[in-house]
Formats: structure tokens, sequence, C-alpha cells
């Protein structure tokens, strides 16, 4: 018997059956700790902020008056309207924190879906195949983690401009690497199941074996590396932006919020303080739910338990 177990039949100081309450607590300590409830809410409100900004945002995302400059956030009696204050030039803090919502949901998306087709098919051609496809394919992985993401980015920004296609191009090379070789690494483990060579004995063709046998088996590894990764494109995006080759002014983004008010935090903390906060938030919470998903989706990790 667990010692949950025994909380619910005695109690631990007076020895005897814990009160109603308690046991009500103690299932929903449980429930918090088994399901990433804390994940669940902040990114649900994320993606419902990013749909419906143009519905929910007080003011408008691009323009400000100058007379608001600075504006106190009105959560600490602060005048002129503004939930979260304003910047420099009087925007609203919170109707661009919702709109940079969307920039970064759009982005995060974009670059998943592009990164993880990509490498999801070099690793899965990596895997099967084996032998000098197998090792040019690393090599070009190892090419790619080599290179300088950042660099690059700037380097680009400065020969060709800001460019919100040009961010969603650079973060897609930065990350398809990472998908490649998980793919690789599951699909040299599912070839060599036994109902793979069942159906190489039935006769499927290469490609209904892959499409049918091994992407299947391929779903939970790509879900847990796409959840990951998403963290790791907003920090980037916000990154780029913040040191001015991201999403173009004046396109609202975390990054770019939170570089805007890097020169006024003695007097404006509040320009730069909340989109770190929203940065911080989602990035947590992609960091408990990718570990959720890990432990619950990964079979090697099941069979320990």
């Amino acid at each position: 018997m667990d010692d949950s177990q025994n909380l619910e039949s005695v109690d631990v100081l007076t020895g005897a059956p814990p009160s109603r309450k308690f046991r009500v607590h103690l299932r929903y300590l449980r429930f918090l700790r088994t399901y990433p409830i804390f994940s669940v809410v902040i990114l649900s409100t994320l993606v419902f902020a990013a749909v419906t900004a143009s519905w929910i945002a007080p003011f408008p995302e691009r323009y400000g008056q100058l007379r608001d400059r600075h504006a106190e956030p009105a959560i600490f009696g602060g005048e002129g309207g503004h939930l979260l204050g304003a910047d420099s030039v009087g925007r609203d803090i919170y109707s661009r924190l919702l709109f940079g919502a969307r920039v970064s949901l759009i982005i995060a998306v974009g670059t998943i879906l592009i990164a993880g087709s990509f490498g999801t098919t070099l690793g899965l051609i990596s895997g099967w195949y084996g032998g000098w496809i197998d090792e040019a394919i690393m090599r070009l992985v190892d090419a790619m983690n080599a290179i300088p993401v950042i660099l690059v980015a700037l380097v680009l920004a400065v020969a060709v401009g800001q460019s919100f296609w040009l961010l969603l191009g650079i973060l897609s090379v930065g990350l398809w690497p990472g998908f490649a070789r998980q793919v690789r690494a599951e699909t040299l483990s599912l070839k060599e199941r036994d109902y793979v060579d069942m159906a190489k004995v039935g006769g499927a063709s290469t490609g209904r074996i892959l499409y049918r046998h091994i992407l299947p088996g391929l779903f939970s590894t790509v879900v847990v590396v796409s959840t990951n990764l998403v963290g790791t494109v907003i920090l980037a995006e916000a990154g780029l932006s913040f040191l001015g080759v991201g999403v173009p002014p004046p396109t609202p983004s975390w990054g770019g919020m939170i570089a805007d008010g890097r020169l006024y935090l003695t007097d404006a903390w509040w320009v730069s303080a909340f989109p770190g906060i929203a940065i911080g938030l989602t990035v947590t919470s992609l960091v408990f739910l990718g570990d959720w998903l890990r432990d619950h989706l990964d079979p090697r990790l099941r069979q320990l338990e």
C-alpha cells in the first residue's frame, strides 16, 4: 500500500480516519499532480487571446496617444484606461500583448509544421535506408547544428531587411535537425519489429510499410518533440525581435515590446515586464506539458512503470 492510500485510510497524527474534507483536498492535489492543469489553462488562454485579439483588445495595437505616454497600469491605480499601462508612444500594453500572442502562435505553429515535416521526412529516410544515405543525412544534421542561427539571422536581416517570412525560414532551418535525429532513432527501433518483418514477407512495398507501419509509430515521438520545441521557437523569436531582426515593427511581438521598454526600466518598468511575464509563463507551461506528454507517450518510459 502506497503513502497516498495510507493517507486515505488513517490520519497520521491522530490515527483516526481522515475527514471527508481532507479526502476531497487530497483528490484535488492528486488530480493537479497527475494532469498538466496549469499548462493547459495558460496555453488555452494564449490561444484564445491570439484568436480573439481583434475583438477583445480595447485599443488599436499599432497606434497610441502621446498624451498617454508611459501611462501607469490601471491595475495599480493608473489613469487613462490602460489596464497594463502604455509604452513610450502611448500604445496600450494589454492590446499589444494580445496581438503579440497571435504573432508568437503563428510563428510557432508555422515553424513546427515546416521543420517537423522536413525533419521527420529526412529522419525517416535516414533510419529506414541506413548506409551512406544515413551517413550523409546525419552529417548534414551535424553541420546544421554547428551553424549559429542567431548570427545567420543578423547577417540576413542586414542584407535583405527584416521580414516575417525570413524569420520563419531561419527558425525552421535551425530546428529541423532536432526532429530528424529523434525520428531516425525511433525508426531504427521500429523497423526491427515483427509486424514490419511480416509486412515485408507479405510483399508490401517500401512506401506502404513506411506509411502504414512506421509513421503511426512515430506519432508520439513527433508530438513530444514538437511540444518541447514550441517553447524554443517562442524564445528564439523573442530574442531575435529584441535584437531588431525579428518581426518588423510596428507589428507587435513580445520580444520587440521588451526591447522597446529596456531604456525606461526605472520609470516605466511595465513596458518590458508584462511581455517578459507572458513569455515566461508560456515557455514554462510548454516545458511542463512536454514533460507530461513524454512520460505518457514514450513507450520506453511506460515500460519502466
